[in-house]
């Protein structure tokens, strides 16, 4: 009984002392609240992170994660000897020259093909390459020496193969409409033909039209068989 009689003594003396105590530490806040932390803001400040920036791999404004190194361009081509391109360390594009032939129209207005050179990348498929830059026209100063292109703009070479000695190559529809009449479709057939008949194992040239052989080219142009310079 005398111990219980000191210890409610002791603790009347320092009441005051244990009731700062207890809200310092809101130890009472805690005990009803199950022993939960209160959110920052009820109560407490939150703590501020300490100063300096911020570290590597974290987001910016944006929602983004930066990167800790600079991102690098990418690598830009490098001009090769030749005409040629390659990345920065690869190897270089193979090029080719190539035979095209364009149109030009002499004093007297004869039509005649133009024999022009071309540097393509070499391919697998050389005879489409090589139409394909008739098709295409004048580059730089050609033009302002009157070379042109009549094949129709607008034309497409769906196949070119070689069978034996003849190409075989078909052509969209809009193969079949020039504005130039007559000697426009004269004209752009030699472009075909000329073209072609380069490859040394092209001896004639058979037009197909969405890769259907057609008796005429316009007004009445001959196209039913395979056609070589001497014709039309």
């Amino acid at each position: 009984m005398a111990f219980i009689i000191g210890v409610a003594l002791l603790f009347a003396v320092n009441w005051p002392k244990i009731q700062e105590t207890l809200r310092e530490t809101r130890a009472l806040e805690r005990l009803f609240n199950n022993g939960e932390e209160l959110p920052a803001g009820e109560g407490e400040t939150a703590a501020e992170p300490e100063s300096g920036g911020a570290p590597s791999g974290t987001e910016d404004e944006s929602g983004a994660a930066e990167s800790s190194d600079p991102a690098l361009p990418p690598e830009a081509p490098v001009p090769v000897e030749g005409g040629g391109t390659a990345a920065a360390g690869g190897p270089a594009e193979e090029t080719v020259s190539r035979t095209v032939y364009l149109i030009r129209v002499d004093n007297d207005g004869a039509v005649l093909p133009a024999r022009v050179q071309r540097t393509l990348p070499k391919s697998a498929s050389p005879l489409r390459d090589a139409l394909e830059a008739a098709i295409r026209g004048p580059l730089g100063d050609e033009e302002k020496k009157g070379l042109m292109s009549l094949i129709p703009p607008e034309a497409r070479i769906l196949s070119a193969a070689v069978q034996g000695s003849t190409a075989y190559v078909s052509f969209s529809e809009d193969f079949l409409f020039n504005t130039y009449g007559i000697e426009g479709y004269a004209a752009q057939l030699r472009q075909v033909v000329w073209t072609a008949t380069e490859f040394s194992n092209v001896k004639d040239v058979q037009i197909l039209i969405d890769g259907k052989r057609l008796d005429y080219l316009g007004e009445g142009i001959w196209i039913g068989s395979p056609l070589n310079r001497t014709a039309p």
